[in-house]
């Protein structure tokens, strides 16, 4: 007598979770608001309706350009300043200001750093060569084939990929003669930056401190305020772009001037967010509050064998724009996206419409774990729901 096969015991799906995410904002940018937030509270010294030169209105843009070089260690003789267009604004600043005497290396892994080199080759048109040092989605390039000669351009985070520099940037020469231009807008206040091996670095307020958007933030090593004093670019500069004066740094734009108007009251809601960094015990606590969010998505793959990571090297592993593939189609993926959002439970989570299909977490500071362990619940539950 044959046995018959046993029957196949159906796995039942998950129960709806009962508790939600407090807070349902896990959007890559403009990201969430830091705990505790309070717009009137935050925005109720704000010097609105006054010159963003007058004192009052210098006196805050200076507040805001000191507690960064503070919060952030940035050393001495290093230069911040705010400028007009936010994180774009701010490296293609450099990149027209600063590119041409060097032959340049452009490395990304990603939708934005893809950007900065199309802008280099198809806009710039360098009379230097151009290198591109390239990979995938979810991997990250290798580096080391950069060279210490040339100028050498990329994005520490890549936002869209979810793929971050390894720390320390061993492959970035300390006897360097190039510079190094470094997009950092999802990665300022969230992973260690190792300044000695960065002259140019670029950030937006509505990133990792979950400010408002429309500024950028330009950091400047002593290297890169050389070359800005040494190499006049050949093409015009437009005025937003403009950063010398009689061939010396406008030295007023990194001590309260800007070069356009501001918005005073973006300029006080960044304050308020670095005053939270400062009452929070200053940048380790809050770079740890990023890594503990990433640790709670980390749990939820391990349990999940249909959910991977698409960096696929934990070392560079984003701690910010967290990038999820799962074992489904894109199809499915965005009804999970949808159903989501209509449960109140998470906005803006779909990937990048360049990337792979699949999920977009952000897991800035500014979120907390608790909120992402909650999220990461539903999730499980929506998977199955629409298996």
């Amino acid at each position: 007598m044959i046995a018959s096969e046993p029957a196949a015991v159906a796995t039942a799906a998950p129960a709806k979770p009962t508790t939600k995410p407090a807070c349902p904002n896990f959007s890559s940018g403009p990201c969430k608001k830091h705990p505790g937030y309070d717009l009137a509270l935050a925005l109720g010294d704000a010097p609105l309706g006054r010159s963003h030169r007058s004192a009052a209105g210098m006196a805050k843009i200076t507040e805001a350009l000191e507690m960064t070089h503070k919060l952030l260690g940035i050393p001495d003789g290093y230069r911040v300043a705010i400028v007009p267009g936010s994180d774009t604004g701010a490296i293609e600043m450099a990149m027209w200001s600063m590119l041409g005497p060097l032959p340049v290396d452009v490395c990304y892994w990603e939708s934005f750093g893809k950007g900065w080199l199309d802008d280099i080759v198809k806009q710039l048109r360098l009379d230097v060569p151009v290198e591109a040092i390239t990979a995938d989605y979810g991997q990250l390039p290798d580096l080391t084939k950069t060279s210490g000669d040339h100028d050498i351009v990329f994005t520490w985070n890549g936002t869209t990929s979810g793929v971050k520099c390894v720390d320390g940037a061993e492959w970035i020469a300390d006897d360097r003669k190039g510079l190094t231009i470094c997009d950092a807008t999802s990665a300022v206040f969230a992973m260690d930056m190792p300044w000695e091996k960065l002259d140019v670095t670029t950030y937006s307020w509505q990133k990792v401190l979950g400010g408002e958007a429309a500024h950028g933030m330009l950091i400047l090593s002593p290297r890169a305020v050389a070359r800005l004093e040494s190499y006049v670019p050949p093409w015009p500069l437009p005025k937003v772009f403009r950063m010398t004066k009689g061939g010396k740094l406008d030295e007023k734009l990194f001590k309260g001037a800007v070069i356009n108007t501001v918005s005073m009251l973006c300029v006080e809601d960044y304050i308020d967010a670095l005053l939270w960094v400062e009452f929070s015990g200053g940048l380790a606590p809050i770079l740890e509050r990023s890594r503990a969010n990433l640790a709670a998505l980390e749990a939820f793959v391990d349990r999940n064998e249909w959910a991977h990571f698409l960096a696929s090297d934990p070392a560079s592993r984003s701690n910010t724009s967290v990038c999820l593939v799962l074992d489904t189609d894109k199809d499915k993926v965005k009804a999970m996206v949808k159903l989501l959002a209509d449960e109140g439970v998470a906005y803006d989570i779909g990937s990048y419409r360049d990337a792979p299909a699949g999920l977009r977490i952000w897991c800035g500071a500014t979120v907390d774990a608790a909120d992402v362990a909650a999220l990461a619940e539903w999730i499980e539950w929506a998977y199955a729901t629409l298996a």
